[in-house]
């Protein structure tokens, strides 16, 4: 009954993570609904999502989405600062910065519904400025992921596209870049304290897996098209899950 339950719905997480992020709002919450403890969900829901996220990489990678001239310095700044909001959420509750995000999401809604075709918001920056705006996005998004994490895809997408003027698909290649680092990072470390649940999490790392494989290639084909109703989608989860979280629904 925990396979049929979880399994489904990893594989849909990994569907929706590979177009626009998110993809933990879904796995996360399947995890526990199966009975898993937090600090397990968390660890097995890393081991699923890495192994999706290695697909949807590699697709995009062979697809040529990826420009490592940004996706590496994104990913490299991505890891300092998840390593510093992991250190950080152990020392305060995440309380704070739910209340921020009741306020934070309705915002992104706002300026994703104003944002039809995710054209870019100013002036092209030269060559050295996108670079930096990329490594502020990773280290960042990066600090938000270790801090607390979910919509982390979602709003990668939302500052590469808005501000680094990526293309959809470059900043979508990118962004799977710097996730699939975060992940392996934060994986070795629950690896290393035994907390995934090792079969679990490799059974539904094969329906993230396939998740991410159709995910990707609907990507490529429907583009900009497909993003934007996922998106707010994922908003409209992420703000329900945050006001349960703070006892205000449900």
């Amino acid at each position: 009954m925990q396979f049929a339950v979880i399994l489904p719905l990893v594989g849909l997480a990994g569907f929706v993570d590979a177009i626009a992020g998110g993809g933990g709002l879904i796995s996360l919450p399947a995890y526990m609904i199966g009975g898993l403890p937090a600090h397990a969900a968390i660890a097995t829901n890393k081991l699923s999502s890495f192994m999706g996220t290695s697909v949807a990489t590699g697709n995009y990678v062979k697809k040529g989405f990826v420009n490592w001239k940004y996706a590496g310095i994104g990913a490299f700044c991505a890891l300092i600062g998840s390593s510093v909001g992991a250190n950080i959420a152990l020392m305060i509750s995440d309380h704070i910065l739910k209340i921020a995000m009741l306020f934070l999401l309705p915002a992104i809604a706002v300026y994703l519904a104003k944002r039809k075709d995710f054209a870019p918001i100013g002036k092209e920056p030269a060559e050295h400025r996108k670079m930096l705006v990329t490594a502020a996005a990773g280290l960042i998004i990066g600090l938000y992921d270790g801090l607390y994490g979910p919509g982390t895809g979602t709003f990668l997408l939302l500052i590469l596209t808005g501000f680094a003027h990526m293309k959809l698909t470059e900043a979508n290649g990118a962004t799977k870049v710097i996730n699939l680092t975060t992940n392996i990072a934060s994986l070795a470390v629950y690896l290393m304290n035994g907390q995934p649940v090792i079969i679990l999490g490799l059974c539904a790392g094969v329906c993230n897996m396939i998740g991410n494989y159709l995910g990707s290639n609907f990507f490529s084909s429907k583009g900009a098209g497909a993003v934007r109703p996922i998106m707010f989608v994922v908003l409209g989860i992420f703000f329900v899950k945050v006001l349960y979280d703070l006892h205000l629904f449900g």
